[in-house]
């Protein structure tokens, strides 16, 4: 696994190659069209898209951070994460969310979901959801809805996630 990721928020001149990692990296445009919808929704965080890049520069994975609610505490969902094919399991997507909760806490946010793969999140310090009183209003796997705290100092709230609209949940 390589670690010398470069991870940074996005700018306006990546916008191109964000989606095409997004389309190259799943098997619909569901994701890319709805990272686009995400950018124009009040949800939209700046500085909480991120991106990895190799030590050239190229652009081969992304994460996104934008505003949801825990019942009515707000809090942030992760995804979609993209990385392209030719560089999955490089480390670059582990790289790029490390990145994302980093610059989440930074602007002082506190809770994290995401809705994924449950043998990869918890490497983040994601947990269970419903361990916590956590639950939406979808039928997923109990074990796919996790969440994170990024300040142990504030436990995780109790409630309903409410997505951002471009979700359509």
């Amino acid at each position: 696994m390589r670690t010398d990721w470069i991870t940074r928020a996005e700018t306006g001149a990546d916008l191109p190659a964000v989606r095409e990692i997004e389309l190259a990296a799943f098997d619909t445009p569901l994701e890319a069209d709805l990272v686009d919808a995400l950018r124009a929704d009040a949800a939209w965080i700046d500085g909480l898209s991120l991106v990895a890049a190799d030590q050239e520069g190229r652009l081969v994975g992304h994460a996104l951070l934008t505003r949801c609610h825990i019942g009515d505490t707000p809090a942030l969902c992760l995804g979609p994460v993209a990385v392209l094919p030719t560089h999955q399991n490089t480390g670059a997507g582990s790289a790029v969310i490390r990145a994302a909760l980093a610059a989440a806490e930074a602007k002082g946010e506190r809770y994290v979901t995401v809705l994924g793969h449950p043998a990869y999140y918890p490497r983040f310090g994601f947990t269970r959801a419903s361990d916590h009183g956590i639950t939406v209003t979808l039928d997923v796997p109990d074990e796919a809805l996790m969440a994170l705290t990024l300040d142990p100092a504030h436990p995780l709230p109790s409630g309903t996630i409410r997505y951002a609209p471009p979700f359509g949940i």
